[in-house]
Formats: structure tokens, sequence, C-alpha cells
């Protein structure tokens, strides 16, 4: 049973999401505020949480910088109708995914459902030993999609889940272009709907990780109107 965190100053959502959640077979923990959350988290982290964006002592932007010191678990942002900059801010920050206010509930659910699948893929949950899942090198890269790990010329890189995805996709075949609509079927579920800014986003944020342990790097290419490549160093 999978362990959801919901954090949001909004008590009715709370209640109403936690209601679903757990009709669903998840075990959920809510708190109001990002402080509390922090907390709970510094004792025991969720599989997984779901984030407010606009929350009092803490909102959800200062606890998700302070979530990815100590963790890459899924994190989805609840963001209202007009925060565009929020979600982008957020995708930058290291938001996996973030679904707007008001919302379907069943859309939160297959979100979080799809979250977590790729977080079992990564990880190695139930996975046979197949050539998908073996160390991957391309030039300076090495990709481990057993253990989450990624280093590029020898140096450790934290990416979540999603990044993860992404880097992996592009980096299976040096050279070739792979389109946004391409990286949506990696990093999303066919239910899922997301924009090209989305993708757009994760790969700012990967490109700007790549570049905290090389200032250098430039081994994806954006090639504009078109998508992205991976050029093999």
């Amino acid at each position: 049973m999978s362990k959801i965190a919901l954090v949001d100053d909004d008590r009715n959502i709370l209640t109403s999401v936690s209601i679903t959640l757990e009709a669903e077979g998840f075990e959920v923990e809510t708190y109001n505020d990002g402080q509390q959350a922090l907390d709970a988290f510094n004792k025991a982290l969720p599989d997984m949480a779901v984030f407010d964006i606009k929350m009092p002592r803490m909102d959800g932007m200062d606890l998700l910088q302070r979530v990815r010191q100590k963790t890459n678990m899924p994190v989805i942002f609840l963001t209202s109708k007009d925060d565009e900059i929020d979600e982008v801010l957020g995708l930058r920050m290291g938001a996996d995914d973030y679904v707007k206010k008001p919302f379907s509930q069943r859309l939160l659910v297959e979100r979080i459902r799809a979250l977590l699948r790729r977080q079992d893929a990564i990880e190695g949950v139930a996975m046979p030993d197949t050539e998908e899942n073996k160390v991957m090198v391309r030039g300076n890269l090495s990709m481990d999609p057993l253990r989450h790990a990624v280093t590029w010329k020898g140096k450790d890189v934290s990416l979540t889940v999603t990044e993860f995805l992404l880097l992996q996709a592009l980096a299976q075949r040096p050279g070739f272009v792979k389109s946004r609509d391409q990286l949506m079927d990696v990093a999303y579920d066919d239910q899922v709907y997301v924009d090209d800014r989305t993708i757009d986003s994760h790969i700012k944020r990967l490109r700007k990780k790549m570049r905290m342990v090389d200032d250098e790097f430039s081994a994806i290419e954006t090639l504009y109107g078109i998508g992205y490549r991976y050029n093999e160093e």
C-alpha cells in the first residue's frame, strides 16, 4: 500500500481527496501547511506527495526546495487556475507534475498512479533483468535504471523520476531527434495531458542539474519546432 502525503490549507480538499485516495487503496497522511508536513517528512518519508503552492507558514515552493535536499520522491503541485508562472517555476525546482484547481479527483488519482508506476520501474520493483534495466553508458554519461543512479564524468547527478526518464529516452539513441510528443509518451500516461511547456521545463531543469557538475555540458540539443536530441560527447 503506497503512502501519499496531502499538503493543503483547504480542509475540504484534504477531506475529499483523502476519501477518494483511501477508496483507491492508498494510505493517506494530511497536513495543513508546509512546516507541519516537513516536520513529519523529517521523521518518515511518504512514497509521494501532493503539495498546494499557496499555504501559510511555509508554502509549497519552499517545502519542495527543502524536500529536494533529501529525496527525489515524486511530487505533484496543486495550482490555481492562473498560476502559470508558479507551474513553470515548480517544475524547474523539481516537481514532477502539476494539477490545476478546480480539478477532477479521477485525474489526480491517475497522475498519482502514473508517477508511482514510473517510480517502481526506475527502482526495479518486480522487474526482470532485461536489457532495458542494464546500466547504459553514452560517452560521459552513465545511467543505472535499477538504482536510479546517474553520473556525468564520474560525478553523481540527482534527478527526479521524470528527469531520469527523459534523459534515458534521449540518450538511448544518440543523434536521433525526439519530438515533444514522443517525450510526453515517455514521461506521462496516455490518460494524462500535458502541454509543450511542461516538457520544456523538465528539460531546462535537467540541463541545469547536469551543468551543476559540468558547466560545459551541452549534450542535450534543442531543435526549435522539432524537439530534442542527445549528442554523445
